[in-house]
């Protein structure tokens, strides 16, 4: 009768659109009192030993460089060095966007920023160039979501976060299936756009954007080498993501003075303020199930339902698609990933393997209606209908499913690095 109520009381709030963090905050809440002990300052204590933990450092470090280097001039030297590597070749200013979303990921970790900052660049760049708005609108949104798999990734650090996986090894796991997908959005512009005009490489152009962006492409190189070298681990390499960005930004470039500093750091903070509330219910509801041995009895139904590791494969992959289209990602790991992650383990896969091939599913919800969250920003950043955008985004969601096959069908794409 318990859980009952309390699927009642969850459908009505979905059913009257209050925040995830309301309705995660009544589910905790519930579950404590009905089967916990009754008093709720356990729930507080619990939720303040989740927060406290090093691990979780990364997360607003992260943020923090994103936002400062989106405010920046680093992301045009990034777009500048691509368009003049490959611009020439057919469907070049295609490929350059893809590129720059995923080298621009590769310092942000961030799908949203991602979009606005190569977006607000390359969107009017790609309509004179004479590609179609529907691909070039498509494609932006599509090649932005590799934000959340290209490490640094605060998605993959959250996933690790909650089922104590290694944040490096899911660092080191999500380079294959970024480049992947990568792969395929490349391939699908160079084929879609043979037939418009290019001009030709540039040793003169191609140096000068070199020399213009080197200190924002070493950015990458430093970060991940740095911890797949083992120099620092990578809690220590977001605080040197905000200090390079900082240093660049603020004494190379000069682009960000110390207003700008102010404002990008006031909208951190307030996504922050946004995030860390629901990310505790969440951990403090995992702790409470952990210690109630949930997980353990749901690895036994589950595998009573699932005989076959296809089979759940099968069934896990349509689940999350499905959460996709309905929950930010980020809500979906703290609720999903501690429920599905063990019973994927008892299926045989590894776990890191696991986190990879559900962010990559997930990272599909960022084009799918109704709560797409790229087609909602792409809305407002470039002034389109929503319809329109969802239309545009159809060619590269069927791309993502089928780079989404290859990563859960093959684990060596994920783990070959971690040999």
């Amino acid at each position: 009768m318990s859980s009952l109520v309390l699927v009642g009381i969850v459908l009505a709030l979905l059913a009257l659109r209050q925040y995830i963090v309301i309705v995660l905050g009544v589910v905790v809440v519930y579950v404590y009192m009905v089967w916990g002990d009754g008093r709720i300052d356990n729930l507080v204590i619990d939720g303040w030993d989740a927060l406290n933990q090093d691990v979780l450092l990364p997360i607003p470090l992260y943020m923090l460089a994103g936002a400062v280097m989106a405010e920046g001039a680093i992301a045009d030297r990034l777009i500048r060095v691509m368009r003049a590597v490959v611009g020439p070749i057919p469907g070049g200013l295609a490929v350059a966007t893809c590129l720059s979303c995923g080298l621009f990921a590769a310092i942000v970790g961030s799908s949203t920023v991602t979009l606005l900052a190569v977006g607000s660049i390359m969107y009017p760049a790609l309509q004179a160039a004479g590609y179609s708005k529907s691909f070039s609108l498509g494609l932006i949104c599509a090649g932005s979501t590799l934000g959340i798999i290209i490490p640094p990734s605060i998605p993959l650090i959250l996933y690790g976060v909650m089922t104590a996986t290694s944040i490096s090894d899911l660092f080191l796991a999500g380079i294959g299936p970024g480049l992947l997908l990568l792969g395929l959005f490349g391939g699908y512009s160079v084929a879609m756009n043979w037939r418009l005009r290019t001009g030709s490489w540039s040793v003169r152009e191609l140096g000068a954007a070199l020399g213009d962006g080197i200190w924002a492409i070493l950015m990458p190189v430093i970060i991940l080498g740095g911890i797949y070298s083992g120099v620092f681990t990578a809690t220590e390499s977001a605080a040197i993501a905000v200090v390079y960005a900082l240093f660049v930004e603020l004494v190379i470039y000069r682009k960000l003075d110390l207003r700008g500093l102010l404002r990008v750091t006031g909208e951190t903070t307030r996504l922050l303020g946004a995030l860390f509330p629901v990310l505790m219910m969440a951990l403090a509801l995992n702790k409470f199930l952990t210690f109630e041995q949930v997980p353990g009895q749901m690895v036994e139904l589950l595998e009573q339902v699932f005989d076959t590791k296809i089979g759940f494969l099968l069934a896990t992959n349509a689940l999350l698609i499905v959460v996709g289209c309905l929950m930010d990602i980020g809500s979906a790991i703290l609720i999903l990933a501690p429920i599905l992650q063990p019973v994927a383990e008892a299926q045989g896969m590894d776990p890191v393997h696991f986190g990879i091939m559900m962010t990559v599913n997930l990272e599909i919800g960022y084009l799918t209606p109704p709560l797409g969250l790229n087609i909602i920003v792409a809305m407002s950043a470039f002034r389109e209908n929503f319809w329109f955008i969802c239309r545009a985004v159809l060619p590269f969601i069927g791309l993502m499913v089928v780079g989404l096959a290859v990563v859960a069908a093959w684990p060596p794409l994920s783990l070959f690095l971690l040999k």
